[in-house]
């Protein structure tokens, strides 16, 4: 079996470690279904002519007028399906209850509490057609703007698909964060419209959405109404600011049995605008387009998690994210996909929860963060033991990289060892997955997203832009693809300089990734996240990766932080596995662990040990605030936190420690 090379110079000393146990995982087992199998030439056909393989997925959309040219191309603008006309709304609903669809569960929801509902595609083409009416009724025409901030239930996605009925761009704006940033995002897009709720349901107690909602649009002018949805308070007990405040089912009843004629819109029609963090502290609108990113959603849906009509499919992400815009709504929902989605927390009200769903309904795919599968890890074996998973037939990881030992894990341990791993790479920016292995096809290694998308060339370059055909460097898209952002909204130049400017003529991701002898890719994390240390260049998930290798840590999360010789040293947070003691000791075990399965270069200066990482509610660790810890720095926005007393207790003691 060909391993990464050179691991110990190449810094992949934990990952070729696990790959030298001579553990493949090859692209089909008795669980793993045989449409993409049926398909192998798919990577042939995208390479020889990409845009006659993308042509060729369009296909598989709903056109009220057809397009005239597949792609146009001046670098770094593009227009995919050019000339043609269709509705996003019609492609995910509307299709499917002219066919026995119709009846077919589309969302399966299980809220927090314990309440839960099942949305038929036909409960969900009269409740888009209900709530477009009532858009329309408060003055929502195409082009106009709609904020929506809520929590993830039902109504979260009937607004979405909504909107995309009028052509009216939305922006989902994620439950978690604070009035000011929401705030921000409404002024910066302008939105007419709010869509909110009284509040919603996080680890038994109540998000209060609806105050928040209040305090924003205090101080954006262009909002002419806040529809809310009641969801956890008796409707008597919600502040209500008339006219500007209407309650959303008071909207639905006004507007039963009506139907909207959908818009026909151009190929190249705002979709919605993502807003994502931007290092000058100003939000980044993100802007997708109708076409090509529901034909990038639809298609990787397809592939990469082999959608059948019989599956059961649970992304855990929250829909505030990107992930949930393209692997919960539209993605799947285009495919005729039974969705499940999940109000609350894994671990609430027990560590059971996510499990419970799983065989409450029969998934057969669950997508969740590597993040969370550590969590699942650090809990223990236990949990997920206790419970009929043997549905499940296929395993997503989504988020930012994942440690081989965690991919063992999450494959052995819910995949009961016969299931197929697609790790999947992509960002906000990108719209849809752009590195993955495809069940059926692709030949795993566990802790690599392994080969780019049909239709998709990736490379790794140096400093210069020089191919490296073995070994790290930047990620870079040479081509364009279907659902790439267009834009940032109101800031062109912005969109030109952060993606487009650093290597001329390519898309530069702000990832780090290594390319092995086999051509498999290995992401690395974001390029801000490699460290400098005495002129080496090493990665963060490589040190996280090598210390969550050692039996004794359930997670890790390393930062760089100044050191007035090495210009940054690297510094360690650790969460143990049950049964194991913190200490000198046990620190220094793990430096020793680290230097013997790197190098010397990348033992870790401190280790700090604590029950828990600071995460968002997305379950991604937020290194940005261990480093301002480590830097003695003003700790930035926390607003995402899923436990805010998480980073005081890590401050506390990283502070007695150092003092």
């Amino acid at each position: 079996m060909a391993t990464t090379p050179d691991a110990a110079s190449q810094g992949q000393g934990a990952i070729s470690a696990l790959l030298q146990e001579d553990r493949r995982y090859p692209p089909s087992s008795e669980f793993t279904a045989q449409a993409n199998a049926g398909d192998a030439g798919i990577y042939e056909r995208a390479k020889a002519d990409p845009e006659a393989f993308w042509a060729e997925q369009a296909q598989n959309l709903d056109w009220m007028e057809p397009y005239k040219t597949v792609l146009e191309w001046d670098v770094p603008w593009a227009k995919w399906f050019v000339g043609g006309k269709l509705n996003a709304s019609v492609n995910c609903v509307d299709r499917h209850t002219k066919t026995w669809r119709k009846n077919k569960a589309a969302i399966i929801w299980e809220g927090e509490p314990g309440d839960s509902r099942v949305m038929t595609f036909g409960d969900l083409y009269r409740e888009v057609n209900q709530f477009a009416a009532a858009l329309q009724k408060l003055g929502v025409k195409n082009g106009d703007r709609v904020a929506i901030y809520m929590g993830m239930i039902p109504e979260l996605v009937v607004a979405m698909l909504a909107c995309a009925r009028l052509g009216a761009p939305h922006t989902v704006v994620f439950g978690g964060f604070s009035p000011e940033s929401l705030r921000d995002r409404i002024q910066d897009c302008e939105a007419k419209i709010l869509i909110t709720a009284d509040g919603g349901w996080r680890r038994g107690g109540k998000v209060p959405l609806k105050d928040n909602a209040d305090k924003a649009v205090v101080e954006c002018p262009t909002i002419q109404h806040v529809v809310v949805v009641n969801r956890t308070d008796d409707a008597r007990h919600v502040p209500m600011h008339a006219p500007r405040d209407v309650w959303w089912h008071r909207l639905m009843d006004d507007a039963k049995h009506a139907i909207v004629e959908p818009e026909a819109l151009d190929s190249e029609h705002p979709l919605y605008i993502l807003y994502t963090s931007g290092t000058t502290g100003k939000p980044k609108g993100m802007l997708h387009t109708t076409a090509g990113y529901l034909c990038g959603t639809m298609t990787t849906s397809k592939y990469v998690f082999d959608l059948k009509d019989d599956d059961v499919y649970f992304c855990t992400a929250d829909i505030g994210w990107v992930t949930g815009h393209s692997y919960i709504v539209y993605g799947p929902l285009a495919n005729g996909a039974t969705c499940v989605m999940y109000e609350g927390s894994p671990d609430y009200p027990d560590k059971d929860r996510f499990w419970d769903i799983v065989e409450k309904y029969r998934c057969t795919i669950l997508y969740t963060a590597p993040t969370a599968i550590r969590s699942f890890m650090r809990w223990g074996n236990e949990f997920p033991e206790k419970h009929d998973l043997s549905s499940l037939r296929l395993l997503g990881s989504v988020g930012e990289p994942i440690n081989p030992e965690a991919w063992v894990w999450y494959r052995e341990h819910i995949g009961a060892d016969r299931t197929p791993v697609v790790d999947t790479w992509w960002q906000t920016e990108t719209g849809h997955i752009l590195i993955t292995p495809l069940p059926g096809l692709t030949t795993a290694k566990p802790g690599s997203a392994t080969i780019p998308f049909p239709g998709i060339e990736a490379d790794v370059v140096d400093e210069q832009g020089n191919s490296v055909p073995v070994g790290g460097g930047y990620l870079v898209l040479k081509k364009p693809w279907p659902g790439m952002a267009r834009t940032i909204w109101g800031d062109p130049d912005r969109y030109v300089n952060q993606y487009w400017s650093r290597f001329e003529g390519w898309y530069f991701t702000g990832d780090g990734a290594k390319r092995d002898e086999d051509g498999y890719l290995w992401l690395l994390g974001r390029v801000d996240d490699v460290l400098n240390v005495a002129g080496h260049r090493i990665g963060t998930m490589e040190v996280e990766s090598a210390l969550v290798s050692h039996p004794s840590v359930a997670e890790a999360a390393v930062v760089g932080i100044t050191h007035e010789i090495k210009g940054q040293a690297i510094a360690a947070f650790c969460t143990l596995r049950a049964g194991n003691r913190p200490g000198d000791e046990a620190a220094d075990e793990l430096k020793r662990h680290v230097a013997a399965k790197i190098g010397p270069i990348a033992r870790p200066d401190k280790i700090f040990f604590t029950a828990e990482l600071p995460k968002t509610r997305s379950a991604k660790i937020m290194r940005r605030l261990l480093r301002d810890i480590g830097e003695g720095r003003v700790i930035g926005d926390t607003t995402t936190l899923a436990d805010p007393t998480v980073l005081a207790e890590i401050r506390s003691q990283y502070e007695e420690k150092e003092g």
